[in-house]
């Protein structure tokens, strides 16, 4: 009986030594999931951050793209003002030489003396 005994007792502590086995073994399980949910939620904070900056690079990419339209229009309006300052001064000089061919004609009829006719 004490053989008996004995494989009995030695069952047991092999199967205690099995279960401290297995429950270090859960509890390096545990550890590792926590590892890999803690890694989950920085991945996640990641891409999260990710779409934010690629909303705002959206956002910048429509806002360059509306200041060139806004330029191009600026542009425009400027050749337009330059052209109209243009013909302003081309009508201004044909204003001006018609004034001073109106002074020459009247100089031409005006007489140098008083009983001078032309």
């Amino acid at each position: 009986m004490s053989d008996d005994k004995t494989r009995s007792e030695q069952s047991r502590v092999k199967a205690e030594v099995g279960r401290e086995h297995a429950e270090d073994d859960r509890e390096e399980a545990d550890l590792e999931r926590d590892t890999a949910e803690d890694q989950r939620k920085v991945a996640e904070a990641l891409r999260k951050e990710a779409e934010e900056f690629r909303a705002a690079a959206e956002d910048a990419r429509r806002a360059a793209e509306d200041a060139r339209h806004a330029a191009e229009e600026a542009r425009h309006a400027t050749v337009a003002a330059v052209a109209a300052t243009a013909e302003a001064l081309r009508t201004n000089l044909a204003q001006m030489q018609f004034i001073e061919d109106a002074r020459n004609t009247l100089r031409q009829l005006k007489p140098t003396k008083p009983g001078d006719v032309q």
